[in-house]
């Protein structure tokens, strides 16, 4: 089964890193796509920027395009993984292995196709 892990970030959680806190955690980002890269269970990963983003909505008769959504909001989408997994189990040991769970949440959600 195929699950996306989000990784949710906020402000507050990374102002209280220190650099070598971002090493360790750049660090532990690589031995994990390592390992899932081994194992075969890693499809895709990324960061996602904060800046340039937009939100796209339709209209009654025109596609209403905003910029966002940015950092200043409380929490955001700062990556994901997608992995193939044989159970939900799985994908909640690798979202608990991601460090952002010391001061964010990872949210797990099934590929439906």
């Amino acid at each position: 089964m195929k699950y996306m892990l989000l990784i949710y970030s906020n402000e507050e959680g990374w102002k209280n890193l220190t650099e070598a806190d971002e090493d360790a955690l750049n660090r532990a980002h690589q031995k994990l796509l390592a390992e899932l890269n081994a194992s075969g269970e890693m499809i895709l990963s990324n960061e996602l920027s904060t800046t340039d983003a937009k939100v796209v909505r339709r209209g009654e008769d025109r596609l209403l395009v905003v910029d966002g959504p940015f950092t200043e909001a409380k929490e955001f989408v700062g990556g994901f993984y997608i992995v193939d997994v044989e159970s939900i189990e799985r994908a909640v040991d690798i979202a608990g292995s991601l460090e952002e769970t010391a001061f964010a949440e990872v949210e797990i959600r099934a590929l439906m196709h």
